[in-house]
């Protein structure tokens, strides 16, 4: 097992969290918790979308590059798409059908009305299920919302076996500072978008998610080539004096996102107004114009991750962070079904404020978290294991073991 996949599971939970706070802005300034360098900070939580996609590309072709790259195989194709599928569709699957039921149940409760849901209707529903309803220049969302980043992985994956080709090319023919040019190529067209395009801050109309997936895939790929290639220079991993560079970065990208957020945040050219979004009341939680420029940091972070073992590589590898990343992707997929929830029980009981709502919020992630872990336990994993054994493969990844064997082991010396 290479020694970064403990440090890129640990991300895995990091971005998930980020995530779920963006989303769960408006109690944390109902509670006055918002502070300035927070508030800026979570305005753009929505990048850890971002970041996942950037780790998806590494992962995957650090475990697919020798297995598919020499050649095109549609054997081997089918194989990885059906691994793919295993894990991320059983969760989708359920989340799916709960948010429907969700909504139906809101609109009984008398905080929402399902009718004037547009998308609660069989097209998009199945449009959902094929994963395909993030496609295109004008995405229909709806149903469980975060799953617009499902169909734009799922994109990346039908493209993989053609992408991987050209990696293995650029792994084969191109020297380091060349793949650094190529990395930085590959994300010009996301930096281009995101600092020119002007009519939505969310950044997905106009093939916005399109453009994201596909720079911020394929960059963390070649992030993993370039990892990959300071890994093979010794027998005993990266040089002492990248692996110190590394460790530098691994400290020091996290704090200038965080700077650069609250920059970014402060500059009232770069903040949308209701003149801008008339339909959006609350248009100053939007994240700031500009945003997307944050992403080559987040890349690069994954890059500096994987060349140590020190200083947040060591503190993402610990065993409560691990199961975090194993949870990560159902916390992803449940938390804002569950947020839709605890507001409309909130707003029943009439508590809007106070310790009683403070108590409450601890609940909302407690819940959050809780919830994702019973949907990683009991629908997660065991559908996958069940769908890669039909196609051959171990139960569980021989990687995915090394780490659970390390928990393990973290437990017993503890105990």
């Amino acid at each position: 097992m290479q020694r970064f996949i403990g440090q890129l599971t640990g991300v895995r939970f990091v971005a998930a969290v980020w995530v779920m706070l963006y989303h769960y802005q408006a109690p944390l300034a109902a509670l006055g918790w918002l502070v300035p360098v927070l508030h800026e900070f979570l305005r753009v939580g929505r990048l850890g979308v971002d970041l996942f996609f950037a780790l998806s590309g590494f992962i995957i072709t650090h475990t697919y590059l020798q297995k598919m790259g020499p050649r095109l195989s549609w054997p081997r194709s089918r194989h990885f798409l059906w691994l793919r599928l295993a894990r991320i569709w059983p969760v989708h699957f359920v989340m799916l059908n709960v948010a429907g039921l969700a909504v139906v149940a809101q609109s009984v409760l008398g905080s929402g009305d399902a009718t004037q849901k547009d998308w609660l209707n069989p097209v998009d529903y199945v449009k959902q299920l094929l994963l395909v309803h993030e496609w295109g220049p004008d995405p229909q969302r709806g149903w469980n919302y975060p799953a617009w980043s499902l169909s734009m992985e799922w994109l990346a994956y039908l493209l993989f076996p053609v992408l991987v080709l050209l990696l293995w090319r650029f792994h084969q023919r191109l020297s380091t500072r060349w793949l650094c040019v190529a990395w930085g190529v590959v994300l010009l067209p996301l930096l281009w978008y995101g600092t020119t395009y002007l009519g939505d801050p969310y950044y997905i109309s106009d093939w916005g998610s399109t453009i994201r997936i596909l720079t911020e895939f394929t960059a963390g790929a070649i992030t993993y080539l370039v990892v990959s290639r300071l890994w093979s220079a010794t027998d005993d991993g990266p040089k002492v004096r990248v692996q110190r560079l590394a460790t530098t970065l691994a400290v020091a990208i996290p704090i200038v996102v965080v700077l650069l957020a609250f920059v970014l945040g402060n500059l009232s050219a770069l903040q949308w107004t209701v003149s801008d979004l008339p339909d959006t009341p609350n248009a100053a939680d939007l994240p700031p114009r500009y945003h997307l420029s944050l992403v080559p940091l987040l890349v690069l972070w994954i890059g500096a991750l994987a060349l140590t073992t020190r200083g947040p590589s060591s503190f993402l590898s610990r065993p409560r962070l691990l199961l975090g990343g194993f949870i990560s992707y159902s916390l992803y997929m449940v938390h804002t079904v569950w947020y839709g929830l605890w507001r409309t029980g909130m707003r029943a009981v009439g508590v809007e404020s106070g310790p009683v709502y403070a108590a409450a919020f601890v609940g909302l992630v407690v819940g959050a978290v809780v919830a994702a872990w019973l949907m990683w336990r009991f629908v997660e994993e065991p559908a996958r294991e069940w769908m890669r054994r039909r196609s051959g493969e171990r139960p569980k990844p021989a990687e995915e073991l090394a780490l659970e064997a390390t928990q393990s082991e973290h437990g017993d010396r503890r105990g």
